[in-house]
């Protein structure tokens, strides 16, 4: 395993065509079909940085930015962006395209992070990121920034759940779309 790799060395592009199978009730591409998409081509950038086997730790983010129609050729393209000890963040770019117009359009944005898993099925150690452009420094800045939030936004969950309290919770909940209907006998939870 070679102690640092360029984020070019991982680059991976899956492109498939679109075909009425994937297609949802509404005659649109089903997202759990771009979604399983992702994660191949999540998985095969990890693993390529890796050089081994990696499994999906989490996706932080995916955001559906306009509808895939069947007969569409769908590009995904990822990256390495980050690199923590044992796991990655992976950027991923969806387009498709229309065939017969060639109008291309971005249709989603995802960060996968996955883990590096050795021989021994624990987590492994990856190489580190060789950044030579701008973007790849911005990438690299933002998936350390994701990956701060997102531990600030895990704390701040546990102090919540610790700190849980009926009446200030039910205070909050009042101007929401919601409806609390508890019997006059009950006792709040903490699950």
């Amino acid at each position: 395993m070679s102690e640092y790799k360029p984020v070019s060395a991982s680059h991976t592009t899956l492109t498939e065509l679109m075909i009425p199978s994937y297609s949802n009730f509404g005659g649109k591409i089903h997202g759990g079909i771009i979604l399983g998409l992702m994660d191949k081509v999540a998985y095969v950038c990890a693993a390529k940085h890796s050089d081994g086997y990696c499994i999906t730790a989490s996706i932080d983010v995916v955001d559906f930015l306009a509808p895939v129609e069947v007969g569409e050729l769908v590009s995904l393209m990822a990256s390495v962006n980050y690199v923590g000890t044992t796991s990655m963040i992976i950027g991923i770019r969806v387009i498709s395209e229309n065939l017969k117009t060639q109008v291309k359009k971005h249709t989603n944005t995802s960060y996968f992070t996955m883990v590096a898993i050795g021989d021994d099925h624990k987590p492994k150690q990856v190489p580190g990121l060789i950044l030579k452009s701008q973007d790849d420094i911005r990438r690299f800045s933002q998936g350390l920034n994701r990956k701060e939030l997102k531990k600030a936004y895990k704390k701040e969950e546990a102090e919540i759940k610790e700190d849980y309290d009926v009446t200030a919770c039910q205070k909050t909940l009042q101007h929401e779309r919601c409806k609390i209907d508890l019997p006059a006998t009950s006792s709040a939870t903490t699950t």
